[in-house]
């Protein structure tokens, strides 16, 4: 027990995950399903099937999955909000050890008063060390070193006046809470993407875009399709803004659509925020149109995960990390499947 106890989230989590598929003859009274068939009923690769369900070589499987293979094996109802918790302590984990910029990185660390690499000559990291600090021929590199560490200082003095720049700049602010306007992120890695009226413009983008549209008053159905009525709809939204009006949601007309919401809030501006958070692969989220707790602690769970500012609060950036990753379903929805038509009335 100890011994398991001591296995990272990852490791404890695929236990968990086997058992329940070990067990699953016995909970279902048949046959425990293959591998095979169980990855058909996920959407995912046996392979991948395989990694989550191995605590040796674990992968860290979604929070989706994680439920999806409780309710396939039917697992026991009490062991669910456990794994869940797994589930998250090992994606926090894989963030931590996630290096800056996605690389690994590797380094030889010098103690004080030893000779440089004295205590590595067996594995080569001496001659590494060496070469570093002295060059291929034994002779100290300081000279060397000095126009490069000039040129060094250069650019930093240039990119501090760049941030500096930045933050005095006037137009880069962003609105206080509650206070209508657009939105301009300040220093993000993503853009706002780009949607219009095509077949890859559907599902859940498109449902939170309706949202948002209903949020100032239209009446647009919320079925994911983004079709003609929500073309007219967008349109009539940037024609207001004095926007150009192509029916077309891009960089220009995001900002205008989305506002800042929290704990409190409540109407299609939260369900939006759902929409979105109930697919960037933690699962979980309840799309209710109540921004209650369980809200704040899915959203500050993708601020952390995603390197934002964690305060609950769906402020500019997190719309557009929200936005920006979105994964793509498995299949239709449900509110999307047999003939493929918009329903009549909205979601």
């Amino acid at each position: 027990m100890r011994e398991q106890e001591d296995r990272a989230p990852g490791a404890r989590l695929a236990l968990v995950l086997r058992r329940w598929w070990e067990q699953a003859a016995s909970a279902s009274g048949g046959t425990r399903p293959t591998q095979q068939a169980l990855a058909a009923r996920l959407g995912i690769d046996q392979t991948t099937l395989s990694r989550y369900l191995n605590p040796k070589h674990p992968l860290n499987a979604p929070l989706r999955v994680v439920e999806a293979l409780h309710a396939q094996l039917r697992a026991p109802a009490a062991e669910l909000d456990p794994a869940r918790a797994l589930c998250r302590a090992a994606l926090e984990e894989s963030s931590r050890q996630r290096p800056a910029g996605g690389r690994a990185v590797t380094g030889l660390v010098e103690r004080p008063g030893a000779t440089p690499g004295a205590d590595d000559a067996s594995t080569g990291a001496g001659d590494a060390v060496r070469a570093g600090r002295y060059g291929a021929w034994g002779r100290p590199r300081s000279r060397r070193l000095l126009p490069a560490l000039l040129a060094s200082a250069v650019v930093l003095s240039f990119a501090a006046g760049i941030a500096v720049h930045a933050l005095v700049a006037p137009g880069r602010g962003v609105p206080a809470d509650g206070v209508p306007g657009a939105f301009r992120v300040s220093e993000s890695p993503y853009e706002w993407p780009l949607l219009r009226m095509r077949k890859e413009d559907q599902y859940t983008r498109a449902r939170a875009l309706q949202h948002l549209l209903n949020a100032y008053g239209y009446k647009v159905r919320t079925d994911g399709f983004f079709g003609e009525e929500t073309r007219d709809a967008v349109m009539d939204f940037q024609r207001k803004r004095h926007l150009v009006s192509d029916g077309k949601v891009g960089p220009d007309t995001w900002p205008e659509l989305v506002r800042t919401v929290g704990p409190g809030s409540s109407g299609h501006m939260v369900l939006a925020v759902q929409e979105l958070l109930d697919n960037v692969g933690q699962g979980g989220t309840v799309v209710s149109g109540q921004y209650g707790a369980v809200t704040a602690d899915d959203l500050r769970f993708f601020q952390r995960t995603h390197h934002l500012p964690v305060t609950g609060r769906a402020d500019p950036d997190t719309w557009l990390a929200l936005l920006v990753r979105q994964r793509p379903p498995a299949g239709a929805p449900a509110y999307q499947r047999s003939t493929g038509m918009p329903p009549s009335a909205s979601a």
